[in-house]
């Protein structure tokens, strides 16, 4: 085992110690439920879900008799639906991870750290010393200024000159690859959260991200990119790209490349939307106002042609924000999709994405108990996500707020 490989198990065992161990996933049947399972625009209504060794076992009709050694939660006529996707997250602590789940967020997608926490939080979920959610991790930025990030790995410390050059860019994808990413992230366009820049600017060419989007395949991983500007989005989407993030001034020509070559835009129109908000320096709030227009008809045009589309709202899940999934379906709602359309992007469509809708995003037998239970018909109501009655992550429950009331037997 190499130095990093002992490192990396060193902190993980830091990081199991640290915490209660999980129990194993019990044995659940779901009673009185309505069910909305994220492949049809429709409630099923009466439902009993039964899960077994983390998975959903199978559905059955209210008459159905429950098998004995099953726990029972009776879900008090709510609605139960797919857990929802944040495939653009920051996330580094246990306690940013227990808020994503507290907001019935099951599954994220990084979208870069400065130490690989993220990988360790992945892998900390996949030996079942946290409920998740589940983390598909992209460590390091591929960015040309790394800053501290350099200190990561020292592998790393032959990058302290910049990141320009095809061997630069091939090395941080390898040292990626080898601390066990499952995606890579680099940029197109400069960032839209600093003063100093401007988010429309162009970073790396087409070429150098060809070179990124090459390496990446090497290793059988997806590449996703941050462009603000059309330039830098468009030369990502020709280089390859999964996905364009955050995509504010795409063309309408952009996108319908995009369409056709299968790239999928995951707006994160909700922290474009806190840049208004006082906590922001004036720069930025003007910034903000500025770029909410060009992104809300991006992602309206986005929508009519046809382009795929995510949901992640760039969080970091700390203390002080409220940038969450349910509020950027909401958005999704207000600028032109049906309420079907923005759950189907904050479940099922957002596992197309990481490509693990084969397994997870949808209720159906077989699939993943990543569930979440809300008080109303998110068909009818999609604010309805914001009141999470329950999360059930992976077989296991990780919040539970029903019964509201005990009643006398």
């Amino acid at each position: 085992m190499g130095q990093i490989t002992i490192r990396t198990a060193f902190v993980m065992l830091l990081l199991c110690n640290a915490l209660p161990a999980q129990a194993d996933s019990k044995q659940y049947a779901l009673i009185n439920g309505h069910i909305f399972d994220g492949i049809a625009e429709r409630i099923i209504e009466d439902v009993t879900v039964l899960v077994a060794e983390g998975k959903i076992e199978r559905l059955a009709d209210a008459s159905s008799s429950v098998p004995a050694d099953y726990e029972v939660i009776d879900l008090e006529g709510f609605y139960l639906m797919p857990g929802m996707f944040d495939v653009h997250t920051h996330l580094t602590t246990i306690e940013q991870a227990r808020r994503a789940l507290d907001s019935g967020v099951t599954t994220v997608r990084s979208a870069s750290v400065d130490a690989y926490q993220d990988v360790a939080l992945q892998s900390l979920v996949e030996s079942g010393g946290l409920a998740g959610p589940e983390v598909v991790a992209a460590g390091v930025y591929i960015t040309p200024d790394l800053g501290d990030t350099i200190l990561a790995d020292p592998r790393l410390a032959k990058l302290h000159g910049g990141v320009h050059t095809d061997d630069a860019l091939r090395l941080l994808v390898r040292v990626n690859a080898d601390r066990g990413v499952k995606v890579i992230k680099t940029r197109g366009t400069q960032r839209a959260g600093l003063a100093d820049t401007d988010p429309r600017q162009q970073v790396y060419t087409e070429r150098q991200l060809r070179v990124i989007v090459d390496e990446a395949a090497r290793h059988d991983l997806p590449v996703i990119v941050h462009a603000h500007g059309d330039e830098g989005a468009r030369a990502a989407v020709l280089a390859g790209a999964r996905s364009i993030e955050h995509g504010t001034y795409l063309s309408d020509e952009t996108l319908q490349l995009m369409k056709e070559r299968g790239a999928w835009m995951v707006p994160t129109y909700v922290t474009m939307d806190e840049m208004n908000e006082e906590q922001y320096d004036h720069v930025l709030r003007l910034r903000g106002k500025h770029m909410l227009p060009p992104l809300e008809r991006a992602i309206r045009s986005a929508h009519r042609l046809g382009v795929n589309i995510a949901t992640g709202a760039d969080n970091y899940y700390t203390d002080d924000s409220i940038n969450r999934i349910s509020i950027e379906a909401e958005h999704f709602v207000r600028l032109g999709m049906s309420n079907f359309d923005a759950l189907q992007a904050a479940t099922t469509s957002s596992a197309k994405l990481l490509q693990i809708g084969d397994r997870t995003g949808q209720i159906s037998a077989g699939f993943e108990a990543d569930l979440i239970l809300l008080p109303a018909n998110p068909l009818k109501d999609i604010r309805a996500l914001q009141d999470v009655l329950l999360v059930m992550s992976n077989g296991v429950i990780a919040v539970k707020r029903i019964p509201f009331a005990v009643l006398e037997k």
